[in-house]
C-alpha cells in the first residue's frame, strides 16, 4: 500500500488495537486466475509462540479457499473511519482531500479444523455476543444447528507484514486541524464524527 511517510503508523500496539476494533475486512487472493475478495470477520489472536495471527472462516462453497497455498501470500484489508475534507475549511486555498484509516495485512494461510476451528468460532461468537441481552454461546447451540460447521472452511493467517495508513490531517497547522475536527464533529454523518474522534486522538498522542 502506498503510504507517505507522515501518514505511516508503525505503532504495532495501536495498529493491533485497530484490528481488534475493526475486524470485518476483505480477504484477497488469486482464485481461478482472477483477483478474488471475500468480506469476512478476521479476528486477531496469537499462536503458541506469541506471534500475531488472524483467525477466520469462509463458506466451503466459496472457491477462494481452494486456492489457499502455504507458499503464497494473501492480503487482508481493514477500513476504519473516513471522511471527505473540504478545502473551504482551510485558512489558505488548497485542494480538498479525504481523511481515513486503513490497514493492510499480508500473510500465509493455514487451514484449521477440529478443536482449533471450534475454539476460533467460540472466541468470535463470545466477542460479539458480549453486549447482547440474551447472549448466544457455541456450547448451547443444538447438534443440529452445529452441523452447519461442516459447511465452512476455517483458517488462520500467519502474518508476514502489516502496513497501516492513518491520514488524519497531520500536516495541517493547528488552526486548520481544529477547524476540520469541528466541521466533522458537527456533520450529521456518523463516519465523519468517527473521523473527527480519530483525529483528536492522533493529535493528542503527538
Amino acid at each position: 500500500m502506498y503510504t507517505p511517510l507522515h501518514y505511516k503508523n508503525e505503532n504495532i500496539d495501536e495498529v493491533q488495537e485497530f484490528l481488534q476494533a475493526n475486524s470485518f475486512g476483505i480477504l484477497i487472493n488469486q482464485t481461478n486466475g482472477k483477483l478474488w475478495g471475500t468480506h469476512i470477520p478476521m479476528e486477531l489472536d496469537t499462536d503458541e509462540k506469541g506471534r500475531a495471527i488472524l483467525y477466520s472462516h469462509i463458506s466451503k462453497a466459496n472457491p477462494q479457499w481452494e486456492s489457499f497455498s502455504p507458499e503464497e501470500e494473501v492480503l487482508a484489508i481493514f477500513q476504519g473511519p473516513h471522511s471527505y475534507v473540504s478545502s473551504s475549511w482551510y485558512e489558505k486555498e488548497e485542494v480538498p482531500t479525504w481523511n481515513y484509516i486503513a490497514v493492510h495485512v499480508y500473510g500465509k494461510v493455514e487451514i484449521v479444523e477440529g478443536e482449533e476451528l471450534m475454539a476460533s468460532l467460540k472466541k468470535l461468537v463470545d466477542k460479539y455476543e458480549r453486549s447482547s441481552e440474551n447472549p448466544v454461546s457455541i456450547e448451547k447451540l443444538s447438534e443440529k444447528t452445529m452441523r452447519q460447521v461442516h459447511g465452512i472452511v476455517g483458517f488462520k493467517l500467519h502474518i508476514t507484514d502489516i502496513q497501516a495508513a492513518y491520514k488524519l490531517s497531520q500536516t495541517r497547522n493547528d488552526t486548520d486541524f481544529h477547524t476540520i475536527v469541528n466541521q466533522l464533529e458537527n456533520s450529521p454523518d456518523l463516519m465523519a464524527n468517527a473521523t473527527a474522534a480519530a483525529m483528536k486522538l492522533s493529535r493528542k498522542e503527538e
